[in-house]
C-alpha cells in the first residue's frame, strides 16, 4: 500500500520541524556557552577603586599593571564634583587581590609618542586593601576597595619646557657671576699696590740719613 498525499506532507512537514528544532537547540548552546565564558571572564577579576587629581591620558580599557605585566583594566571613570577628582574604577585579577595599602596607583606614559597606563607599585603598610563587601559601593563612606596612594599624569611637554627655562636661567647667571669676578679694582687700575706698604718707607728713610764724613 503506498502512501497517500497527506502521508507524504506530514512527514516533510515533521522533518522541518526536526530541523528547525535542531538549529535552534545549536544556537542556545552557543548562547549559554559564551555566557558561562562572560560569567567565568568576569569573576577572575575585582574591583578597586583609585582618585586622581587628573586622569588625562587614560580611557576605559586603558592597562594597569605591575612590574611590566598586565593585571587589569581600566572599567570606569567619572568625575567628582564635589572635589574636583576622578573617580577610576579598576578591573584587576583576583589573584594580586588583597593588595597592601601602601601600593600606589600612577599614571605613567610610554614616551612623547606612546600612550598611558596605570603602574601599580606594591608597598607594605599597616593593613590591605580588601573588595568591597556586597551591599557597599566603591568610593563610599566606608572607603572599602580604594587605593590611597596615587599619582596622576604628567604632562611632558610642560615638565620639559620648565627644565629648559631653569638651565637657561642658570647659565646666564653663571656668565654674570664670571664676569663680575673678571673685573678689575679700582685700586688695580691705578697701579697702586697695596700688598707691599713698607716699600714708600724704605725710600724716604735712605732720602733723610744723613752723609757721611769722608776721611
Amino acid at each position: 500500500m503506498r502512501p497517500g498525499p497527506q502521508m507524504r506532507e506530514s512527514a516533510l512537514e515533521t522533518i522541518i520541524g526536526a530541523a528547525v528544532l535542531g538549529v535552534a537547540a545549536v544556537f542556545m548552546w552557543f548562547a549559554i556557552g559564551n555566557g558561562t565564558d562572560r560569567a567565568e571572564a568576569s569573576s577572575g577579576t575585582v574591583e578597586l577603586g583609585a582618585r586622581f587629581n587628573s586622569a588625562k591620558g587614560i580611557n576605559v580599557g586603558t592597562e594597569v599593571s605591575m612590574a611590566g605585566v598586565k593585571v587589569g583594566t581600566v572599567r570606569n571613570i567619572r568625575l567628582n564634583t564635589e572635589r574636583a577628582e576622578a573617580l577610576v574604577t579598576l578591573a584587576i585579577s583576583r589573584d594580586l587581590v588583597p593588595l597592601d595599602d601602601g601600593t600606589t596607583a600612577r599614571i605613567q606614559s610610554e614616551g612623547l609618542l606612546g600612550g598611558s597606563y596605570i603602574n601599580l607599585e606594591p608597598a607594605s603598610g599597616f593593613g590591605q586593601i580588601e573588595p568591597c563587601p556586597q551591599g557597599e559601593e566603591l568610593f563610599g563612606e566606608s572607603g572599602c576597595g580604594e587605593i590611597l596612594y596615587t599619582q596622576g599624569s604628567v604632562d611632558l611637554l610642560t615638565l620639559m619646557a620648565s627644565f629648559a627655562s631653569g638651565s637657561g636661567d642658570d647659565s646666564s647667571s653663571s656668565a654674570s657671576g664670571s664676569y663680575d669676578n673678571t673685573m678689575s679694582s679700582p685700586e688695580d687700575d691705578a697701579g697702586v699696590n697695596t700688598d707691599s706698604p713698607q716699600s714708600n718707607g724704605s725710600v724716604s728713610d735712605t732720602e733723610d740719613e744723613p752723609a757721611g764724613e769722608t776721611e
